[in-house]
């Protein structure tokens, strides 16, 4: 396919999202059964274009004075990927599966510049009423890290140091020129590409089936390592999902001592058998929902870890269609779930035992705000100094930002998804 059959593609997948309200992969999917006469490379740039629409939907839209699927494609394809004005209007006309040729309007609009200057919401990229809690997270730089979460991410990989090394990782990818992650010793980076170039499907690598890394964002494996699991620990994994952060915690502390994974919801907890069995992990007890599943566990743990569910604003590079369908309604859900989540841990921390919450989140509510009203109903509890906890396990890294309560990674200042720590002990 040649550019204006991908433009129109795009299109076609983007307004099945609107009109349909369906999740961008799956849109996508859709239209590649559909369209088998498409490659893996027009599938790959048609997906740039509908993500890369998405994640800067609204200063595309306010460039193009309307923020419809055709608009934000013509928007990407001239703003983002470079392609020239003039020559793209040419090629309109002269291929049968483009796009309706590019009007006058359209044409001002991607020559020139917005008529009046765009509100700070638009700057930023991120839905209006998110303005004053992204405010509260980040003062006058919320800004700058709305429009670091608008660009596109890398592809992670986490060694599994039960198996392998980086090294090894790094020269069995040599091929795919992977580089070395900033911060996590054990992480592998292939930087986002540009316009319609593919990063590489990892999964399919004879190292990925022996088990020696496992997908995973930077950000989520220094969390993990800020967790602080240490061989012959026990340590509960209250929202476990898929295990990434199990299976980093249990290589971590060498297959010695027990990580007990569970999650109220059986489907999320699923696929961590396989990925268990493929790491060669041994330390790990899954516990599935039952009413009685982890009464044995009570006063027990060393260390409880609530990867806690929330928002995914932290993510919105990777899924930038949930930056547009959150509501304050869902959020104020999410801060419901949470703080029962942790009222709930504290029954399973032996005393002097540590409370590590986590989530993928950049909204100030759902990150100190959460930590200050627990704290509020848990007196026993104290905060660890999150400093110091940078500075004894990443003493040469890029700073996060931090607050008394806990720390906050973002791709502006780490080069990762947003993520948020706090480390809580019991007296």
């Amino acid at each position: 396919m040649r550019l204006p059959g991908r433009l129109a593609a795009a299109i076609e997948v983007l307004t099945q999202v609107d009109e349909r309200h369906r999740p961008v992969s799956e849109a996508l999917k859709s239209w590649g059964i559909a369209n088998r006469f498409a490659g893996a490379g027009d599938r790959a740039a048609i997906g740039n274009l509908v993500y890369d629409a998405l994640r800067r939907r609204a200063s595309h839209g306010w460039t193009m004075g309307a923020d419809t699927p055709r608009a934000l494609v013509l928007c990407v394809a001239v703003r983002d990927w470079g392609e020239s004005v003039e020559a793209l209007a040419a090629s309109f006309l002269e291929d049968a599966h483009a796009p309706a040729p590019v009007g006058a309007e359209e044409m001002a609009r991607l020559l020139g510049e917005p008529p009046s200057p765009a509100p700070d919401y638009v700057r930023a990229d991120v839905p209006e009423w998110t303005v004053r809690s992204l405010a509260e997270s980040f003062d006058d730089d919320w800004i700058a890290e709305g429009e670091a979460i608008a660009a596109r991410p890398p592809v992670d990989l986490r060694v599994n140091s039960l198996k392998s090394s980086r090294e090894r990782v790094m020269k069995s990818l040599q091929r795919l020129h992977p580089a070395e992650t900033a911060t996590s010793p054990l992480g592998v980076r292939f930087p986002a590409g540009v316009g319609d170039s593919r990063t590489p499907n990892v999964q399919t690598d004879e190292g990925f089936l022996k088990g020696w890394f496992e997908v995973q964002d930077e950000g989520s494996q220094i969390v993990a390592a800020l967790t602080g699991a240490a061989a012959g620990e026990q340590v509960l994994d209250l929202c476990a999902g898929a295990g990434g952060k199990t299976l980093a915690m249990a290589a971590a502390m060498g297959n010695h001592g027990q990580v007990f994974a569970h999650d109220s919801d059986r489907s999320r907890l699923a696929p961590i058998y396989d990925r268990l069995k493929r790491n060669g992990v041994r330390n790990v007890q899954v516990r599935p929902p039952a009413p009685d599943a982890l009464d044995d566990l009570e006063k027990r743990m060393d260390r409880v870890v609530i990867d806690a569910p929330c928002t995914g604003t932290g993510t919105w590079r990777r899924r930038p269609d949930t930056k547009w369908k959150l509501t304050p309604e869902q959020l104020a859900a999410r801060l419901a779930e949470q703080a029962k989540i942790l009222d709930n841990a504290v029954r399973y921390l032996k005393p002097g035992g540590t409370l590590a919450y986590i989530t993928c989140s950049i909204l100030a509510e759902e990150n100190e705000g959460q930590m200050t009203a627990f704290l509020g109903r848990h007196p026993e509890f104290r905060p660890l100094d999150p400093k110091g906890l940078w500075a004894s396990r990443f003493p040469n890294a890029a700073l996060p930002r931090f607050s008394e309560l806990g720390l906050t990674l973002t791709p502006r200042r780490n080069l990762t998804d947003g993520f948020f720590i706090s480390l809580l002990q019991r007296r």
